[in-house]
């Protein structure tokens, strides 16, 4: 059936249609707190593609494909992320399940990212007795990175602040120095970083070195704004094509059903 595009989309549910489409069915995808346009991708999948989907909303695991409407929550522990809980999420433990890690998928932020996808979330300077910018820490996502099956890179800024050679520290370690058997040298079961997501465009990381890569720019976004905002030099192909627009339906789903409030479209 050929797909009907929406005609009036924002930029985040553009994202949140991409990352939708990135996710299949079966898998179990955590959903943060703080990263409103990411969980609303995920859910989005899980609504229009994946009724076998394990979602983890708070701390909490659950299925959401029957449910009409999906209340907004703020942090890890507003209570409305429990509504829906089937079950309690347990850190330590998971990560001793081989099954479940093979198939979790999880999202990183970052103060810094470089381009081999290493994340810094701990500050910015070289002195961490005296950072210009302190961070917030690993809190948890070093250990989620390492071991999930992959993750995505997510920053609501592109700039050269953000995009840097190479990072101050490593909270998330993406592939190192480079190369696709970074990760396995040092041991390392995870898949490592997927895509990086920005208000600019939508990167990837090239098969053999695992340099950042630029795969599409979102629509009134060129080439050479990307280039400009990036403190490295990117691998661009020959063709890049703008970020495939959300489809009626999704549209309908995530204004009807996941982002009543709004937010995406603010």
């Amino acid at each position: 059936m050929e797909k009907k595009y929406a005609k009036d989309y924002k930029t985040k549910e553009l994202v949140a249609s991409f990352i939708s489409n990135t996710l299949e069915d079966g898998l179990t995808v955590m959903v943060g707190a703080g990263i409103p346009v990411p969980r609303a991708g995920i859910l989005l999948a899980h609504l229009s593609h994946g009724p076998n989907m394990k979602v983890s909303v708070g701390m909490t695991k659950t299925n959401l494909f029957n449910e009409p409407e999906l209340k907004p929550f703020e942090f890890t522990t507003d209570y409305r992320g429990s509504l829906w809980g089937e079950a309690f999420f347990i850190h330590n433990d998971s990560f001793v399940d081989l099954k479940f890690r093979r198939n979790l998928v999880f999202f990183c932020g970052g103060l810094q990212f470089d381009k081999y996808g290493n994340s810094n979330l701990i500050g910015i300077g070289k002195d961490y007795k005296r950072l210009k910018f302190r961070g917030p820490g690993g809190v948890g996502v070093g250990d989620m990175c390492a071991f999930c099956k992959w993750y995505y890179l997510y920053t609501t800024s592109h700039d050269k602040r953000i995009f840097v050679d190479k990072v101050d520290y490593i909270t998330c370690f993406g592939w190192g120095d480079g190369g696709a058997d970074a990760r396995e040298k040092i041991g390392l079961p995870g898949g490592g970083p997927r895509y990086c997501i920005t208000p600019l465009c939508i990167m990837d990381f090239e098969d053999e070195t695992k340099r950042m890569r630029l795969k599409s720019v979102h629509p009134g976004v060129t080439v050479e704004d990307v280039v400009e905002n990036t403190g490295f030099e990117l691998i661009i192909p020959d063709d890049v094509p703008i970020t495939e627009p959300p489809t009626e339906e999704e549209i309908e789903i995530l204004r009807n059903r996941i982002d009543v409030e709004g937010f995406l479209r603010r």
